[in-house]
């Protein structure tokens, strides 16, 4: 198989039909071996336009709902981005030059995707989804559907930071653009979208009688 045509066709065919203007963008879909961020047995996969497994229930998301959501973060080089559960964003990230930390609740996910993180020099972080390392983070992305945002990501951000994310309550979920001020967060809805969900972030159901 031929990985870079099958980069391009995807840059092409998902990426900038779908309003994705940003050339740094293109030039890093382009160039990510985004076959290093699955599961072995689904490289030939890796290139479609759905959610592939990479391991421990974790999914890549579809190149044309991350572009989306990366162009609305409008990620800028030198900024230090938090990628939570978004391994190949972070790969993306780092190659338009931003300072990458992955972070993964499960070590299953890092067998797969380690070295080629390593690669692309991005940092690995093995800690629950719901508590994010570090602090003063210019950027968080997540690849996820998340049910329940956690407070800790709004506050691991600094002021003028944003996180782009999927927040999914039922079958669509809506993608959306957080950006933090000095008198907390403001949402902005992006787009209709679905990954499957992060079951260490959807709460358990409750029961009244």
């Amino acid at each position: 198989m031929d990985f870079t045509a099958e980069r391009k066709a995807m840059v092409d065919s998902q990426v900038r039909v779908n309003d994705v203007t940003s050339h740094e963008i293109h030039k890093a879909m382009m160039a990510v071996p985004r076959e290093n961020y699955c599961a072995p047995d689904r490289i030939f996969a890796a290139y479609s336009d759905a959610e592939v497994e990479i391991a421990a229930d974790r999914r890549l998301m579809p190149a044309r709902d991350l572009s989306k959501l990366l162009q609305a973060a409008d990620a800028r080089e030198g900024e230090k981005a938090l990628a939570i559960a978004a391994p190949y964003a972070a790969a993306v990230l780092a190659r338009m030059g931003l300072t990458v930390t992955a972070q993964e609740a499960e070590q299953a996910v890092f067998d797969v995707v380690g070295a080629a993180l390593e690669a692309e020099g991005v940092a690995t972080a093995l800690a629950p989804l719901s508590r994010p390392v570090g602090e003063g983070w210019d950027l968080i992305v997540c690849e996820g559907g998340v049910a329940a945002l956690p407070d800790a990501w709004g506050a691991a951000l600094r002021i003028g930071g944003r996180m782009v994310l999927v927040e999914r309550r039922g079958a669509i979920g809506k993608a959306a653009l957080y950006t933090k001020g000095r008198e907390g967060l403001s949402r902005r809805e992006l787009f209709d979208s679905s990954p499957a969900l992060l079951a260490e972030l959807t709460p358990a159901p409750s029961f009244a009688l």
